[in-house]
């Protein structure tokens, strides 16, 4: 196992660390068995196998590593978020304020606006160096809003510049006696956005996280986004409590990280850096289970977590109780979901839960596109293989497809499966799949399909979409798409990525 080095202020990008790919086509047996660690390769050490990847001459539209860094450091509610970076780079925090305010809705918590703020480079700053107005900036975060810990994002153009935001960030945590945290995040450090997720966890884990820590036996460290609080139900039933991270945390909430007795999550992709920064460098065990969707993944999720926590009565006692409440639930839902085919675009791990889900109802899933795809999770535990488990536990997923967001891409995708409903998270493509009569659930509550309520969630959730279909079909009637005829003749998504020569012919 790679240690992860806390030494460096910058952390290593998914490609170098785990051999992230951002293109392939096939089924998920084939993926599942030349990446997966779970089945083979389990002798090399380091990077996961090498996977041959897709890779096309151009990228229509996606998200990039700071957007990620906004959605979690800008999260943090007694915590400021300075983009050190052009007032373009900006832009996404008016989606993110949306996000954020909703899920601290859902949580109980004071609704508020987020706390990043923008250095607004200029030209002449590209020229001549931003770091003098770095540091008005954070002059001016302390005075307004005295906050707990600063994070500084870097952006491309930072990068380019070279300016040394390390040795700011080490003047101010000096002289203010406060966390003043850098983040190397710029956009064209890593070919997946899902590295700023590992960006932000780097620098909490050297500059936050309690070095001297006094255990919480029942503390259990939950690493999320923004969705509905299932977790303190679920692990209420084993006498546990939830310390939630990263969104929506308060700055002593990261530093009691080490405290925790375990740390989960509910999605690998999500919680893979931090949960091992946490188990290699302060001693919290990682949960190395499948994740908690479907009746298979929930089991085994409890199991892991009780052992680790010496509470296994209590969780088998939890387990009896909830097979029984669910399956008069989950057979009805069956009837009703009988004959439907679903289509998910997700996250890679999510989207290897909510297929599970699916299965778990009966529903027919032939077909997915997942954003990017790691090999290998940082743990290099067999028992975190979510795609081999998938395929293991309920069958091969027959078109299963990696790409980041290409729009171009997606209309063959779905005509490939013709599916009745998409699952979705990032909802940039679900205006497409209207325009082919499809309904899409954009999934805002992210903690939807997870635990035993996750498969009923979930379930109700697709039968209130699929009311609406007969409004996406006559949509479809009367909309053009924006493609030539002959792409849309073409069967396979990935033939100017095969054949990048075709972009240069009439």
């Amino acid at each position: 196992m790679k240690r992860i080095n806390l030494a460096a202020t910058a952390v290593e990008s998914r490609e170098q660390r785990l051999g992230t790919i951002i293109g392939w086509d096939g089924n998920a047996d084939s993926l599942a068995e030349e990446s997966g660690y779970a089945r083979k390769c389990t002798g090399r050490k380091g990077k996961a196998c090498e996977l041959c990847e897709v890779r096309g001459p151009f990228t229509q539209g996606s998200v990039c590593s700071e957007q990620m860094v906004e959605c979690q450091a800008g999260n943090v509610r007694d915590a400021v978020l300075i983009q050190h970076s052009p007032i373009g780079c900006a832009v996404s925090q008016t989606i993110y304020n949306s996000i954020y305010r909703n899920g601290l809705a859902m949580r109980n918590l004071p609704v508020e606006n987020l706390k990043i703020v923008s250095t607004n480079l200029l030209e002449q700053d590209m020229v001549f160096g931003g770091i003098e107005k770095l540091k008005q900036t954070l002059d001016d975060v302390i005075e307004r809003y005295n906050p707990k810990a600063i994070f500084i994002g870097t952006s491309c153009s930072t990068g380019i510049i070279g300016d040394d935001i390390d040795s700011v960030a080490a003047e101010y945590t000096e002289q203010h006696r406060l966390p003043v945290v850098p983040l190397h995040c710029e956009g064209f450090r890593s070919k997946h956005w899902s590295t700023g997720f590992d960006s932000t966890q780097h620098g909490i884990l050297r500059d936050i996280v309690r070095k001297n820590p006094k255990k919480q036996e029942d503390l259990v460290n939950v690493i999320n986004l923004w969705g509905s609080d299932v977790f303190t139900p679920m692990l209420k039933e084993l006498n546990l409590r939830v310390n939630y991270v990263i969104d929506m945390a308060t700055v002593e909430d990261l530093a009691q990280m080490s405290e925790a007795a375990a740390t989960v999550g509910f999605c690998n992709t999500l919680s893979s850096y931090l949960a091992q920064g946490l188990e290699q460098n302060f001693g919290v065990p990682e949960l190395k289970a499948p994740q908690p969707y479907g009746i298979a993944g929930t089991d085994a999720w409890l199991r892991g977590l009780a052992k680790l926590t010496h509470r296994e009565e209590p969780a088998e006692r939890y387990i009896k109780k909830e097979h029984a409440r669910i399956k008069p639930l989950i057979a009805a839902l069956k009837l009703k979901l009988k004959g439907k085919k679903g289509y998910v675009a997700t996250g890679s791990a999510y989207s290897h839960g909510l297929i599970a889900v699916m299965r778990e109802l009966g529903i027919e899933v032939n077909g997915s596109l997942v954003f990017h795809h790691d090999p290998i999770y940082d743990s290099e535990d067999p028992a975190q293989d979510s795609l081999a488990f998938l395929v293991d536990n309920y069958g091969d997923v027959e078109n299963f497809s990696v790409s980041n967001r290409q729009q171009h891409q997606f209309y063959a995708l779905l005509k490939r499966v013709n599916p009745d409903f998409i699952l979705i998270r990032h909802n940039g493509l679900a205006p497409l799949a209207s325009r082919l009569g499809i309904p899409a659930a954009p999934l805002g509550d992210e903690h939807i399909a997870v635990g035993y309520d996750g498969i009923v969630n979930l379930g109700n959730a697709i039968l209130e979409i699929l009311q609406r279909r007969k409004f996406h079909e006559d949509l479809s009637k009367h909309v053009k798409l924006p493609y030539t005829k002959w792409w849309l003749e073409q069967t396979d998504p990935y033939i100017v990525a095969r054949n990048p020569q075709l972009i240069y012919q009439d």
